[in-house]
């Protein structure tokens, strides 16, 4: 190993020679350099190998790099990079291919290398990278997609990249995204192909040995692709991807109306068809539009054209009348009446038709849970507080099984300061006992405390104990234990502390709860806070050390506390705790008896 070793720092001398004489290293910097090195390569060379030791060398020698690049530029110095760059560059390069050659499966390790070259233009070395990266990973799209983007945009050759596309669709003959790349990159040809003609034709070069298909020019290797694509993978959402795409390019409304036509003919049931042909009435508008209108005339234009949109939609709900396709339609007109506008006729007409629409789904039971929540936000920002009340309502009667849902008619309630806030507290609890009503509980509590008398709000805490599962219990006894000290002061809360440990299960901010409020009295007796710790550690006491340590700190530090417990408290801890929580209890012990924690 040390001979390899010794052979490899030989190999460097060269540059750093060269470093040094240019100027750009300094004598001792060159020293601290080749000792830096060989330890890096002695890590590498171990039989042992660590990806990291890779990561650190690789690390290091693209920092020195950054290094010199910076020094050339200060001196402005560009001479000799073959004798220097070129040699660390050739390194690093067989450092990425022995770490991804022993880690094959990384593939973050390959993208690490892919960017390297890309980041000092080493092109003949990327080819490679990218060819056995793939041959390792054929089955990741997206790699093949990077790689026949790098040749298209990098390389400017459209043959490999599409080389490239043909061999990942017979690895992935149904994967959406790279049809839709594939297709890109054969209309970014066609444009590019367009643009040189175009250039020969105004200089009136002769054209010579190159050739420009009308084919190739008007997008039919594209077509193709599209009509391949559209038999293997169904769905009106690709079709609309594809759309999008050829919509970017100038050349292709032949292309466009043919993708329009499938998408019509195929999938004439799909929401997503009849989304796209309603909100293509506001772009053919928008291109017909002159430059030379007044405003009103601007408002009057986007209320017609928002006027046909929702008439394609209005037939679409009344051809497809599914819960996806009026979620479409009230989508659309949310987006609308979001959008900015100084016309407040247009934005009331909006917002009566965005109502109108939320209410004709609810009466058709056509609408989704999340949509009643928007259409009760919508209500009370446009002060119509009463109809919002009876919205949450038939959303939770609907909903009935939904905890968001109760949620969101109880807030609203309680923001409007109904006076039937109890009566729906107790249907939602009713409805939703099965499955667990802390939220409700917890919200009811923290209603009642600003709502209620403090004999009503206890009195609720109490039933709340009895009436939630175990687990929700103990979230519970803290907030009940918070309140007591809140309303009651320290006498209260210390004999409802001590009622509510008669009944397990408890939580451990429970008892720091009773801890800190036992901390904050000017009299605080150790004798108390040893029994609340004595309480906590039988609970809690096997599944941490941070409990034992404050222990132990509170021994020390309180002015009633006794430092020889410490020794009892510490031989009970390696007692009861197990694993790893013992190590960290010692190691932590060992600082706090340092002074260090």
């Amino acid at each position: 190993m040390a001979e390899r070793v010794e052979q490899r720092l030989e190999d460097r001398i060269p540059e750093l020679e060269q470093l040094e004489r240019v100027g750009l290293f300094t004598r001792k910097e060159i020293r601290a350099v080749l000792r830096k090195a060989s330890a890096l390569e002695y890590k590498i060379q171990r039989r042992a190998l660590r990806k990291e030791d890779f990561i650190n060398y690789i690390q290091y020698e693209v920092n020195l790099l950054e290094l010199i690049k910076k020094r050339r530029a200060r001196i402005g110095y560009s001479f000799k990079k073959d004798e220097i760059e070129n040699s660390i560059l050739h390194r690093v390069h067989c450092l990425f291919k022995r770490a991804t050659g022993k880690w094959k499966e990384d593939i973050q390790l390959w993208l690490s290398h892919v960017a390297f070259c890309k980041q000092w233009n080493a092109k003949h070395e990327l080819s490679k990278v990218f060819s056995s990266l793939l041959a390792i990973h054929p089955n990741k799209p997206a790699l093949w997609i990077m790689a026949a983007k790098w040749e298209m945009e990098t390389r400017l050759s459209s043959e490999s990249a599409r080389h490239l596309f043909l061999r990942a669709l017979r690895f992935h003959p149904e994967c959406p995204k790279l049809y839709q790349e594939y297709f890109r990159m054969e209309l970014m040809n066609a444009e590019k192909q367009r643009k040189e003609k175009k250039v020969f034709e105004q200089a009136k070069m002769n054209l010579g040995e190159f050739s420009y298909p009308e084919e190739i020019l008007n997008g039919e290797m594209a077509r193709i692709i599209y009509r391949d694509a559209a038999q293997k993978i169904k769905g009106a959402e690709f079709h609309l991807a594809v759309l999008s795409i050829a919509k970017l390019f100038d050349f292709t409304q032949e292309l466009q109306k043919e993708i329009l036509e499938s998408l019509q003919t195929r999938y004439a049931d799909d929401p997503l068809t009849w989304d796209y042909m309603a909100r293509r009435e506001l772009e053919m508008e928008s291109k017909q539009s002159t430059e030379q209108t007044t405003k009103q005339m601007k408002i009057t234009e986007t209320a017609q054209r928002e006027e046909r949109c929702c008439a394609v939609f209005e037939e679409a709900v009344g051809t497809v009348p599914t819960e996806d396709m009026w979620k479409c339609y009230i989508t659309f007109c949310l987006e609308r009446y979001n959008r900015k506008t100084n016309s407040q006729g247009l934005k009331q007409k909006r917002l009566e038709r965005t109502l109108s629409v939320f209410n004709k789904a609810h009466e058709s039971s056509l609408l989704s849970e999340a949509l009643y929540k928007q259409w009760v936000q919508l209500l009370l920002e446009s002060s119509q507080s009463e109809k919002a009340t009876e919205v949450a309502a038939a959303a939770s009667k609907r909903f009935s099984q939904s905890m968001e849902t109760w949620q969101m008619r109880l807030q609203v309630m309680i923001q409007l300061k109904s006076d039937d806030v109890t009566q729906c507290f107790e249907e939602a609890i009713k409805h939703m006992k099965s499955q667990g009503a802390l939220p409700l509980w917890t919200l009811w509590v923290e209603w009642s405390e600003g709502a209620n008398s403090k004999e009503d709000t206890e009195a609720l805490y109490q039933r709340s104990l009895q009436a939630t599962t175990p687990a929700e219990s103990a979230t519970m006894k803290e907030l009940y234990l918070d309140w007591t000290y809140r309303n009651g002061g320290y006498k209260k809360v210390k004999k409802v502390f001590t009622r509510l440990c008669e009944n397990r299960p408890f939580s451990l901010d429970f008892f720091k709860k009773m801890i800190q409020i036992e901390k904050e009295q000017e009299s605080c007796k150790m004798l108390h806070l040893r029994e609340y710790y004595e309480r906590a550690l039988r609970e809690f006491g096997s599944t941490g050390s941070e409990l034992w340590l404050d222990y132990i700190k509170e021994e020390l530090n309180h002015p009633q506390g006794k430092p020889e417990n410490c020794g009892s408290i510490h031989w009970r801890a390696m007692k009861m705790l197990q694993g790893d929580l013992v190590e960290d209890f010692v190691s932590k012990y060992t600082l706090l008896q340092a002074g260090h924690l």
